[in-house]
């Protein structure tokens, strides 16, 4: 076998320009790390990994260094290794174009509506490398951290996208975005992940580990509780509020947002440390210990600091797209004639998380749906309980009153996804047709978005005694 200059047949590691050089393995194609790294930022062994992760590592494509190997100068080698390994090796590479098409259309004050679509196509490679990075810094912080951070910086896109929406006063444009990255994930990602699997099974029987789905149905029904009494307080309380028995809903919201941000934390400590055999799924194991291509790779590609600049990076680029999209969500809605309720419940979370579902639907396909579900209760439990009280109180902070109620028709879609999310996961199999009926509830409650025209005006007042949603209100002269 061939040596070159800082990459020989010996393992090891070159940390020139924040590359992680791996030996050579020609006979199967793989690169393999196998040594450890001296410094303070070392990486660290890990026993389990994200189900997030996991499906994100699904989509990415193994190093081919062989043809930068060859050149001559270490430290240019290093860098075009390390640009590689960011841009290159995703299987949604192709997409990292619309980030560029986004930026020219937004600042040239072209079509708005392609300035939104190039900023939603542009965030799926943006959002997977996220993922990516993540997972690099996680392992050199060991499982506990790890885990943390990914928990943390598992839906960073719908968080960053949600701040600016609250920055610029789009309220329920943030309540839109977050109740519809729960939907698709309870409903899209996993019906159409439990649909290709039972479709490519069939005759097989697909089972999957329980008492994770029951903790994150458990996550769920939490804060469908608190968003259902928000509802029900609006509607109790309506006729008898006036300016001397002012709502406390506002302040009831914020309060139910800490307890659920508690529990949201009391679920990390039970999932990461007290009961962490509970989560370690044996078909994670199994993978990596079978070498499976999606996951075999353990070893961190990139040095710490290296990881955490890409990671800056990415975000910064993730948080200007978001701000495009938040700009121009209504002009596009107005000139695709959708409902913005449509766009922000439907579109957006369906491609800024194109990735991770991708991914799922993949695990389900190898009959691997504790992963699967890992990612869909997972993603859906993390919105409901952090990213949505997150938000709450991140608007308290800056002046803004934003609560937890979203409306009947939304409240209602959000509690009916929950309850049958929970009746098909009961008996811990899983068949197409349970995928079937997941897909038909999306569909019929995309519909009825699609039906709902939200005026975009100002000059308008609530239509009756009780209010029941945004789409009822009536314009003033009608």
């Amino acid at each position: 076998m061939a040596s070159y200059e800082g990459i020989s047949e010996e393992p090891h590691r070159s940390l020139e320009a924040g590359t992680l050089h791996r030996k050579f393995s020609y006979p199967n194609g793989r690169i393999g790390a196998t040594s450890t790294d001296s410094g303070p930022h070392k990486p660290l062994s890990r026993h389990g990994r994200s189900a997030l992760g996991l499906s994100a590592t699904s989509l990415r494509k193994k190093s081919d260094v062989a043809v930068l190997a060859k050149i001559p100068c270490g430290g240019l080698r290093s860098v075009l290794m390390n640009l590689q390994e960011i841009f290159l090796n995703t299987k949604v590479s192709f997409l990292f174009v619309f980030v560029i098409v986004a930026f020219v259309l937004y600042f040239l004050n072209l079509n708005q509506g392609w300035v939104f679509a190039a900023s939603l196509l542009g965030l799926v490679p943006l959002a997977e490398r996220l993922s990516f990075l993540t997972e690099q810094l996680a392992l050199y912080t060991g499982p506990t951290i790890g885990g943390l951070l990914n928990a943390t910086c598992g839906n960073a896109t719908e968080l960053i996208i949600s701040l600016f929406a609250l920055h610029k006063g789009e309220i329920e444009v943030v309540k839109w975005s977050l109740l519809g990255s729960i939907l698709s994930n309870l409903l899209l990602v996993l019906g159409s992940s439990l649909f290709a699997g039972g479709i490519k099974n069939l005759g097989k029987a697909q089972n999957y580990d329980k008492k994770e789905s029951d903790v994150g149905i458990g996550l769920l029904f939490i804060g469908g509780l608190c968003h259902l009494l928000a509802v029900v307080y609006t509607y109790a309380y309506a006729t008898v509020e006036t300016d001397f028995f002012p709502s406390n809903k506002l302040e009831m919201s914020r309060v139910c947002c800490i307890f659920m941000l508690v529990a949201y934390g009391m679920h990390l400590f039970f999932q990461l440390k007290a009961h962490s055999q509970l989560f370690d799924s044996e078909e994670v194991n199994a993978l990596v210990d079978d070498g499976d291509d999606a996951v075999e790779e353990e070893e961190p590609v990139l040095t710490w600091w290296s990881a955490f600049a890409w990671l800056a990076f990415m975000t910064v680029l993730v948080a200007v797209l978001s701000e495009f999209i938040v700009n121009t969500i209504q002009e596009a809605s107005e000139y695709w004639g959708l409902s913005i309720s449509f766009t922000s419940i439907i579109l957006l979370p369906i491609v800024g998380n194109a990735a991770e579902h991708a991914g799922a639907v993949m695990f389900a396909v190898k009959s691997k749906l504790d992963i699967t579900l890992g990612v869909a209760l997972g993603s859906a439990a993390q919105i409901s309980m952090f990213v949505i009280p997150v938000s709450v109180i991140v608007a308290w902070i800056m002046g803004i009153d934003m609560d937890l109620d979203f409306k009947m028709l939304e409240t209602g879609s959000l509690l009916m996804t929950i309850l049958v999310t929970a009746l098909v996961l009961q008996d811990g199999t899983s068949n197409y047709m349970k995928g079937a009926i997941l897909l038909f509830c999306y569909v019929v409650i995309a519909v009825c978005f699609l039906a709902v025209k939200i005026p975009t005006t100002l000059d308008m007042v609530s239509d009756g005694n009780l209010r029941t949603s945004v789409g009822t209100l009536r314009p003033l002269n009608s």
